[in-house]
């Protein structure tokens, strides 16, 4: 059964009256939560759209930034964006369930906060209220101020990032531990371990851009260090 099958069946299973937030507090085990981490970026990336004011744009295409949806599909994952952008309920409501449903996996939280950037910058325009939107997620979800920078520098397009924000690590580090926190981004950005944590496949997709942003950015600071 595709990801957009069982998502299909996730929204039927609700009763009148529940909205999108009651389903993550349903989808928290394996392999429930591939279909919460899928509803979850979809439900935050519908609230951020309202909040920047575009909620005409193609909701669709915006997604497919961060999934594989077949044609087939898209009513399912328009359905999901249409839930919540009319749903009562906020969207720090939504980011409080999302972060309890994952406990605090931090990993998995930074995939989501990744796909909620692509959909962000999908239209070709980083708007300030998106980026309040996505500081405040980032901020329920436990984050640091530098772990949202580093998520930013990764994914907003910016002609000369700051390699070192781009890590999360500081300038006064070491190469040798700022060698092990390369390696330890790289190792988390497997599809493989990705997936392990509850990324559906149709999402991985994610990890291609992370890791050319993460082995750029170690590339410029080990040559800084050379010369």
């Amino acid at each position: 059964m595709s990801l957009w099958s069982r998502i299909s069946d996730a929204l039927a299973a609700l009763t009148s009256g529940e909205g999108l937030g009651a389903m993550f507090d349903k989808l928290r085990k394996p392999p429930e939560l591939t279909v919460g981490f899928a509803i979850a970026v979809i439900a935050l990336g519908a609230k951020m759209a309202k909040a920047d004011g575009l909620v005409t744009r193609n909701e669709v295409t915006a997604f497919r930034e961060v999934f594989a949806i077949p044609q087939a599909d898209e009513r399912s994952a328009a359905r999901v964006f249409n839930l919540a952008r009319e749903d009562v309920a906020g969207f720090e409501d939504y980011a409080r369930k999302i972060a309890t449903m994952f406990e605090a996996d931090s990993a998995v939280l930074t995939d989501l906060m990744d796909g909620l950037f692509h959909i962000a910058v999908a239209d070709g325009e980083y708007h300030p209220a998106e980026d309040a939107f996505l500081e405040r997620v980032a901020e329920i979800f436990g984050m640091s101020k530098r772990e949202f920078a580093a998520l930013r520098a990764r994914n907003v397009p910016d002609a000369d990032p700051d390699p070192y924000t781009v890590l999360g690590v500081d300038p006064a580090m070491s190469l040798a531990e700022i060698r092990k926190v390369w390696r330890r981004l790289v190792v988390e950005t497997h599809p493989d371990r990705m997936m392990a944590r509850g990324v559906p496949e149709e999402a991985v997709q994610l990890a291609q851009t992370r890791l050319i942003a993460i082995n750029k950015a170690w590339e410029e600071i080990e040559a800084h260090h050379g010369s």
